[in-house]
């Protein structure tokens, strides 16, 4: 399958390119995130598989297992396609109990994006998405001095461009007010549509919005009516969620994780998948003023 076939291309940049179709590397650790992957061989083989399929835009970060995802996806790719992109995140750490502790700090910072470049085996990091407040419900706490971090890490090299995660609209105006942001990465799917004047936004501003979590925290009936419109149209229910996200917007870039090459390739032939305008209206119906139940940490 060619990197047109998985989703196309949107260009942000001179030097960055990412297909719409990506791969998120999160489910390559073990349960919880954490730990080694119970198959390390078939972790190795679905990277391999990912890009063979025509994916270009890898998502990770080095606080997954911790460290255990960036060093497979080394051992696995590197030397990396000239067209690969990997997109990471900086912001968390995780102690030995398997917790999520935000790492904001400018020394927690610096110590991350170091971190990333030596086990990801780069020079300089392609994106660096700044992870901030908690994925469910993002706050507008400050993020100028985090951000400002990043942003001299960016001017020294190490950082080719830079994005922001689990954001509000007022924190992705405070990043722009300091450098240019040219990714956001939250909670949102066809279920969980919170973010929609966000995604719109970014459409306006060339900005790549990725969601996490495209096919998780749906409702019994939504999914009931997620299910109902992939039997009409002969596809599973995961194309059909990831599909509805590519029509979404112009600038959704998908992210989609697993651990098994047949789900792989199940997820990215849902490029192929195109929604008809009933089906569409269906699908929107879905998330129209709900809430759905947020299923894990990103």
């Amino acid at each position: 399958m060619s990197t047109a076939l998985a989703g196309g291309s949107l260009t942000l940049a001179d030097d960055l390119t990412l297909s719409r179709m990506g791969y998120g590397a999160m489910q390559l650790a073990g349960p919880g995130v954490f730990g080694p992957p119970k198959d390390r061989a078939e972790a190795i083989a679905v990277l391999r598989e990912a890009v063979e399929l025509g994916v270009r835009h890898i998502d990770t970060s080095d606080y997954y297992g911790p460290f255990i995802v960036n060093e497979i996806i080394k051992e696995a790719l590197h030397p990396y396609p000239e067209d690969l992109r990997i997109v990471t995140k900086v912001g968390a750490r995780r102690p030995d109990d398997g917790s999520w502790v935000p790492a904001l700090s400018r020394q927690d910072l610096i110590r991350a994006v170091h971190d990333n470049l030596e086990r990801l085996g780069v020079d300089a990091l392609d994106v660096v998405n700044l992870r901030v407040g908690a994925p469910e419900e993002p706050t507008d706490e400050p993020l100028s001095e985090p951000f400002s971090v990043l942003a001299e890490l960016q001017q020294h090299g190490l950082i080719r461009h830079l994005g922001v995660s689990c954001v509000t609209a007022g924190q992705l105006t405070e990043a722009q007010a300091i450098a240019p942001v040219l990714t956001v990465q939250n909670f949102y799917n066809v279920a969980h549509r919170r973010d929609d004047a966000l995604v719109d936004r970014c459409a306006d501003e060339h900005i790549a919005f990725a969601p996490f979590f495209p096919l998780g925290g749906f409702a019994p009936l939504q999914s009931d009516a997620l299910a109902g419109v992939a039997t009409e149209l002969g596809a599973s229910a995961q194309q059909v969620a990831l599909a509805w996200l590519l029509q979404r917007s112009p600038t959704i870039i998908l992210i989609p994780g697993t651990s098994s090459v047949e789900h792989l390739r199940e997820n990215v032939a849902a490029v192929s998948v195109s929604l008809p305008t009933d089906a569409i209206e269906t699908l929107d119906a879905i998330g129209a003023g709900s809430r759905s139940t947020f299923p894990a940490r990103s």
